[in-house]
């Protein structure tokens, strides 16, 4: 052991020389206890803690956060306490040990929740500061490259964790490098052969793809030399294997049949560089449309910044381009870790990691999560899962994870505003609730001091903060419902009997005999209308044409009175303001539309066809819910029919009962 750590002390020769005696003191002391411990492998343990730190070395990070790296285990592992860390390394050494220790002894039901609330303990650590996840990293890394000695089931557990988790989070710490090793470990333990085809055709077209790219290279050099773009640097590669395997997944390909494998670097002096070279390689070959992203501009949350483009280049190859300064790419490397470099060119202040988005992230969870298992799902589905960025009318930058709609936008700029809410605008055209936001949209919130919250919006929101709020506001305004968690109680029917109004029926006029023609029919409390998925938003009846149901109709968004439906026939529709902007498509449908059915009719002049078509739907437990007739040219009855069954099935038997009524001529299901 004494050879490996003197090999580690040439690598701290950066560092102060006061800091690097702490090092090896913390590397002496590692050493020490855990000399009888042997890994899976047989090796001793030692060479793990000391890899970390080696790690940590080469991500340029402090003397305590190394130190941390080498002890990380030794809480667990070796009978230290926290004290004895603090007395012989400081408070700060101590608080990151204490941060990336696993929860072996809590107490809890499962394996699997166990695992989420280590997790879940590490990741609030890190919201207090951030160093701890990235030694947590480094830790991944070593084992991820030594798992070959671990049975195959936990092989395979372990992977499938480092996809879900620790990959992604390399990728929100910028730290690009890692993220790519991570993942393909991850691929070579989850799907092996998969892993060894795409390696052997890598390999296999090594050559031919060096010449290639040597071509590319030069080309590119010459026309910047004749722009006058000075001390760039040209690099080229074939992408990380996981990378393409998700290319091959994704596209259903070989990977024959995928052309984008390549990628090319271009690093410069300065902004004004990457976008006069941006031109030139837009000169050189032709670009893709919708495949140019400025990243310099708009950097992305991890603080990375970057042009991307991809062209179409020689033999009709894809080819993504990447151009950015030194110091982009500097931070593109190592990420968050670039602030700990000693390096003065890079900036070797101490840096506060407060304004990055996923830690002011972690910080509201750790205030609104009860449920490690919930917590652990909602880390994945919206902090390590893609992001997509959209702007409010006034131009602010919205990060929200993608597939995000404008309920988790209207509830991210206020629990008001989303409480409110009755509608939304992307890029100025009206959009439903649950369509998905797309990157770099302008979203406006449309609000009333009448909107409310609707359940459906549970299923719609996809921020962990939307639901929250949604689930408050109900359980607080809502006395019918009971949401805890993901469970959404109702109450009994017979408690919501008493204040349900009883169906309306179909008064005969003063002075119209009781065999008038029924012309209408409506069970009020089964009506409803739906917007996209959205059912009774804040939804008005326009007194001018007053639609009713089967109408065909239009839904306009007022400023202040919700959604107020109209017919589409209706005259004062032309002559509203700003209809164009401002019209949704609404419909009807009754309030259970898995067990509701409609059909047409058509009959002669009768005055008892509502009784008779309601007997016949009553005969197979049905239920109508409202009918429409209208006389037509011919001098016949001819109008639709919605009614509520227990049974798919039982429809057929309606309808068939329905045909033998004798002034039945026509009838259709819609």
């Amino acid at each position: 052991m004494f050879n490996l750590i003197e090999k580690f002390k040439q690598k701290l020769e950066g560092y102060p020389d006061q800091e690097q005696q702490r090092i090896i003191d913390a590397a002496n002391w590692s050493n020490e206890l855990h000399m009888n411990q042997k890994r899976a492998s047989g090796e001793p343990y030692f060479v793990h803690p000391l890899q970390v730190a080696e790690l940590l070395v080469e991500l340029r990070m402090d003397a305590d956060t190394i130190i941390a790296g080498l002890l990380h285990d030794v809480l667990e592992d070796a009978g230290v306490s926290y004290s004895m860390i603090k007395d012989r390394f400081g408070e700060e050494a101590a608080e990151l040990v204490e941060g990336v220790t696993k929860i072996s002894i809590l107490k809890v039901k499962n394996k699997s929740l166990q695992e989420a609330e280590t997790i879940r303990k590490m990741l609030l650590a890190m919201s207090k500061d951030i160093r701890v996840i990235i030694i947590k990293l480094a830790d991944k890394l070593h084992n991820m490259n030594t798992l070959q000695h671990l049975p195959t089931e936990r092989r395979k557990a372990i992977a499938s964790e480092c996809l879900d988790i620790y990959a992604p989070l390399a990728d929100r710490l910028g730290i690009s490098w890692m993220k790519a090793e991570l993942e393909d470990l991850a691929l070579k333990n989850l799907n092996p052969e998969t892993y060894s085809y795409i390696k052997e055709y890598l390999l296999a077209k090594k050559s031919e793809r060096s010449e290639y790219l040597k071509r590319v290279e030069k080309a590119i050099y010459r026309a910047a030399g004749e722009e006058g773009i000075p001390n760039i640097l040209v690099t080229s590669r074939a992408k990380h294997f996981y990378s393409i395997y998700r290319k091959m997944k994704r596209r259903k390909k070989d990977i024959d049949e995928i052309y984008d494998t390549l990628g090319v670097r271009i690093t410069c002096e300065n902004s004004n560089d990457c976008y006069t070279l941006l031109g030139v390689i837009h000169k050189l070959w032709p670009p893709l449309e919708g495949r140019f992203k400025d990243y310099i501009a708009m950097p992305k949350a991890n603080q990375y910044q970057s042009l991307h483009t991809t062209v179409m280049c020689y033999n009709g190859r894809l080819l993504e381009i990447q151009i950015r300064t030194k110091a982009m790419h500097y931070t593109a490397e190592f990420g968050i870790a670039a602030h700990w470099a000693y390096k003065q060119e890079f900036g070797g202040a101490k840096f506060s990691s407060d304004h990055l988005p996923i830690i002011s992230k972690l910080k509201n969870w750790e205030e609104e999560m009860d449920s490690s298992e919930t917590f652990l799902e909602d880390i994945k589905s919206e902090l390590l899962k893609d992001s997509i960025y959209v702007f409010t009318p006034k131009g602010h930058i919205i990060e929200l994870p993608a597939n995000a709609t404008a309920i988790d936008f209207a509830y991210y700029i206020h629990s008001e505003v989303g409480s409110h809410m009755i509608g939304a605008k992307a890029d100025g055209s009206i959009i439903p609730l649950n369509q998905p936001l797309k990157n770099t949209q302008v979203v406006e919130i449309l609000t009333s001091p009448n909107g409310r919250p609707h359940i459906n919006w549970l299923r719609i929101a996809r921020t962990s903060r939307a639901r929250q709020r949604i689930r408050n506001w109900l359980n607080k305004h809502d006395e019918s419902l009971l949401i805890d968690k993901n469970i959404i109680a109702k109450r009994r029917a017979q408690d919501k009997a008493q204040e349900a109004p009883e169906p309306k029926k179909q008064e005969p006029l003063p002075g119209e005999a009781d065999d008038q023609i029924v012309k209408q029919i409506v069970d009020p409390s089964k009506i409803t209308f739906r917007i996209g998925d959205e059912k009774n938003m804040m939804i008005s009846i326009a007194r001018c044409c007053m639609p009713s149901s089967g109408d065909t109709i239009i839904g306009y968004i007022s400023r202040g009175r919700g959604i107020i439906v109209h017919r589409r026939d209706c005259p004062n529709i032309r002559h509203i303001r700003d209809i164009a902007n401002r019209t949704i498509e609404v419909e009807w449908e009754a309030a259970k539309p898995k067990n509701t059915k409609r059909f047409r009719v058509t009959s002669r002049l009768t005055s008892d066809l509502f009784s008779e078509i309601e007997g016949a739907v009553k005969k197979f437990k049905g239920h109508l819910i409202e009918g429409k007739l209208e006389e037509n040219e011919n001098g016949h009855l001819s109008g639709s029919f919605t009614m509520e069954i227990d049974e798919p099935d039982d429809f057929k038997r309606v309808l068939k009962s329905i045909r033998t009524i004798p002034s039945v001529m026509n009838i259709q299901p819609m």
